[in-house]
C-alpha cells in the first residue's frame, strides 16, 4: 500500500525558512519521480518542484532560487527546503508520486507578513 506522509509545515514569518519532508513507503521509491505541489485557498493545486530518479529537478518560476527539492533514497524521503518565504507561499503543500499518481495528506504552511 502506497503511503506518503508529509511533515514540517507550520507558521513562519516572511523571509523565514521551513523544510518539508515526505516519507514514502509501499513502492520502490528510488525509481520514481517525486514532486511537491501546493494549493492556496480558492486556487488550483499547482506544481512547486519535481525531482527525477536521477536527481534532475524542475521548479515553478515563482519559487526558483528560494526552494530546493532533494531526495534521500536510503531513507525513502523527499524534501523541500523553503527559504525566503513570502506570504504568497501560504498553502497546503502536498507530496506526490508522479506516476502512477499518489498523494500525501498535505501539510499547512502559513507565512505571516
Amino acid at each position: 500500500q502506497v503511503q506518503l506522509v508529509e511533515s514540517g509545515g507550520g507558521l513562519v514569518q516572511a523571509e523565514g525558512s521551513l523544510r518539508l519532508s515526505c516519507a514514502a513507503s509501499g513502492f520502490i521509491f528510488r525509481i520514481n519521480v517525486m514532486a511537491w505541489y501546493r494549493q492556496a485557498p480558492g486556487k488550483q493545486r499547482e506544481l512547486v518542484a519535481s525531482i527525477g530518479s536521477g536527481g534532475a529537478t524542475n521548479y515553478a518560476d515563482s519559487v526558483k532560487g528560494r526552494f530546493t527539492i532533494s531526495r534521500d533514497n536510503g531513507k525513502n524521503t523527499v524534501y523541500l527546503q523553503m527559504n525566503n518565504l513570502k506570504p504568497e507561499d501560504t498553502a497546503v503543500y502536498y507530496c506526490k508520486r508522479v506516476t502512477p499518481a499518489s498523494w500525501g495528506q498535505g501539510t499547512q504552511v502559513t507565512v505571516s507578513s
